[in-house]
């Protein structure tokens, strides 16, 4: 009597998930890394968007910057800048004639630096040492 094995026997199996396994370690970190990239790469471009809003806003309102509701309501922004966005808070601290936007990651996940704005429109790495690169805090984004 002939038998008919089909199928994979328990060895193959494990073989194939401690395959899947060491790839996915492998890719996990890589794959978080990019993010972290690409979450950085769109808070710094949605500080100078909300720059240019600022620099919209003064012109139509007096003399005097906005923060981020009031941008927002001037049809300036999106409403998505009141929340999280691509993994990163944003505020704006006006004072009349100067305003500073700050942007910081919402955890560790999303982003490693943190950056501000001022009215020059010079983007920076914030002045906390830990949301900069080691010894570049408050300097410019390149």
């Amino acid at each position: 009597m002939k038998r008919d094995n089909k199928g994979f026997s328990l060895l193959e199996l494990l073989i194939v998930v401690a395959i899947i396994l060491i790839i996915a370690t492998i890719a996990i970190p890589s794959l978080l890394r990019s993010r972290q990239a690409a979450n950085e790469s769109a808070a710094v471009a949605q500080v100078r968007t909300i720059t240019t809003a600022e620099v919209t806003y003064l012109s139509s309102s007096g003399g005097s910057y906005g923060t981020i509701s009031q941008l927002v309501s001037a049809g300036l922004l999106d409403n998505t800048f009141n929340g999280t966005k691509s993994g990163y808070t944003y505020t704006v601290q006006t004072t009349g004639t100067d305003y500073t936007i700050f942007t910081q990651p919402a955890s560790t996940n999303n982003g490693r630096y943190g950056y501000y704005s001022i009215p020059d429109g010079v983007v920076r790495y914030s002045t906390q040492s830990t949301l900069a690169p080691s010894g570049q805090t408050g300097n410019a984004v390149n």
